[in-house]
């Protein structure tokens, strides 16, 4: 119906034919789609008021629309009114459903607030809006509840009036709570357990104070007992400290004494060394003799083969010779040539220069037996002074090896003590005085004696620089050590 109306009062006022069906569109289905968003909105809890003022307007408009399309209103009320009439009658249904929406959601939120009926704002018209404040302030959603909180607080009013004959200023102020805390949402029982609430939330946070007060002690104790086993852990590491300490420095000293060894081990090689350099310079001397052995055996051999090729020429010269003097005998043996004469003569000159050789050779062979002499001896004295190195090094070995044990028993021995020491929890002088005591023992202390002569004999095996050296105290401290250590000594103390 107003589709019809108001398209033919679109072509009245000027739309064009093609326009004029539109305009119903734009008016009316505006107010559906307002409607149906904001009922939409409201579902989905996320209202939005502007959609319904807009809605409400549309419809107004279209009303007015409707109700002028056949000239004026005034001049034909009724049937103004009965082309207005179903717009409305639209808006109605829809704001009826909108409440029932948002009354089902308030109901499935639980947020549903009564309403106070109009009969109470009739009847009680002065009391009724102070009543409506209290249920919203103080989001009291019932209506019966909230007339229920009346009638307690009117009865509890009236029992006070009568307690106190009529007379309200002379009850307490506990007692006047249900008046005073009501216009704050306050039941009467409420504000009458309210100094009990209050009281019991005091004591409570005394209770936690207290108990705060307690921990805060608590752990106070606590830090002061761990600060306390901090200290004495601290005093343990710095016992174990000075134990690995005093080890380093006897292992250091071990050490510096093994250096020292070394370095005697080093001279008695350097001494070795020196001795093989002789050795080497006593065969350097064999090889030169047997060197000039060999040139004097080489020249014995030359001489003698000299001497040879002299006898030789001699033979043939006293063959020579001979056969001269067959030929001279042969003439008569009377003349004497010069050639027999030089032949002679010659001769006479090859003994002389074969002697001569034969001299040379013999001496050659003394001086050869002299140099073999020598290498003799020489090799004697060789393997003498290699005996001598073999059993220097033998001793040396020996010595070693017995520092060795005797070391690896006095480091046993000290780290028994150590672990006794440790498991006995003895304080840093028991411990520096069984020290004194142990270098007694290690020095060969003999526990013979009165105390006197123990004393004397603990003093002759660890003089005070050594107890220094070793616990690194003072020349006082150490000579009250070495008392004390004596006495230990004297009480059967032996490792």
């Amino acid at each position: 119906m107003s589709y019809s109306t108001l398209s033919a009062v679109a072509l009245a006022w000027g739309f064009s034919a093609r326009l004029a069906p539109w305009f119903p569109v734009g008016v009316d289905a505006s107010i559906i789609a307002f409607l149906a968003l904001d009922l939409y909105l409201i579902r989905k809890c996320t209202p939005w008021p502007l959609l319904r003022l807009a809605a409400h307007a549309m419809t107004g408009a279209t009303v007015w629309f409707n109700a002028s399309s056949q000239g004026e209103i005034v001049a034909d009320p009724v049937r103004a009114a009965s082309h207005g009439v179903m717009p409305v009658l639209f808006v109605i249904g829809v704001e009826a459903a909108r409440r029932l929406i948002i009354q089902k959601a308030q109901l499935e939120a639980g947020t549903a607030t009564d309403r106070i009926p109009l009969h109470r704002w009739v009847l009680a018209p002065i009391d009724t809006p102070r009543f409506y404040r209290r249920m919203r302030l103080h989001g009291i959603r019932s209506y019966p509840e909230m007339i229920r909180r009346q009638q307690d607080l009117t009865a509890y009013e009236q029992w006070l009036k009568r307690k106190h004959r009529g007379d309200l200023s002379k009850a307490s102020d506990d007692e006047k709570l249900p008046m005073t805390m009501a216009a704050h949402g306050y039941t009467v029982a409420e504000a009458l357990a309210l100094p009990e609430k209050q009281t019991r939330e005091a004591e409570a946070r005394a209770e936690e104070a207290e108990r705060r007060r307690l921990d805060a002690a608590t752990r106070r104790e606590r830090a002061h007992k761990k600060a306390e086993a901090d200290r004495l852990e601290a005093d343990g590491e710095l016992e174990a400290v000075r134990a690995r300490v005093e080890g380093e420095t006897a292992q250091a000293r071990a050490h510096a004494r093994a250096q020292a060894s070394a370095a005697e081990r080093a001279a008695e090689l350097e001494e070795a060394a020196l001795e093989t350099a002789v050795i080497a310079e006593a065969r350097a001397r064999e090889a030169e003799a047997q060197r000039k052995t060999a040139q004097e055996r080489q020249a014995q051999a030359a001489a003698e083969a000299r001497a040879a090729e002299l006898e030789s020429l001699a033979a043939r010269k006293r063959k020579e010779a001979a056969e001269a003097d067959q030929a001279a005998a042969a003439e008569d043996r009377a003349i004497e040539t010069a050639t027999i004469a030089e032949a002679r003569r010659r001769a006479a000159e090859a003994d002389q220069a074969a002697a001569e050789m034969e001299q040379a050779a013999a001496e050659t062979r003394r001086r050869a037996a002299e140099a073999d002499r020598l290498a003799t001896e020489e090799a004697e004295r060789q393997a003498l002074a290699a005996a001598r190195i073999q059993d220097a090094r033998k001793h040396e070995a020996d010595t070693e090896l017995a520092a060795a044990e005797t070391r690896l028993a006095a480091a046993e021995t000290e780290r028994r003590a150590v672990e006794a020491e440790d498991q006995a929890r003895l304080s840093p002088r028991e411990r520096a005085v069984r020290k004194v005591a142990r270098l007694a023992l290690a020095n060969h202390f003999i526990p013979i004696g009165e105390a006197d002569a123990l004393q004397r004999e603990v003093a002759r095996c660890v003089p005070l620089a050594a107890i220094q050296d070793a616990l690194q105290v003072s020349p006082a401290t150490a000579s009250e050590y070495r008392q004390e250590a004596a006495a230990l000594l004297a009480g059967g103390y032996r490792s």
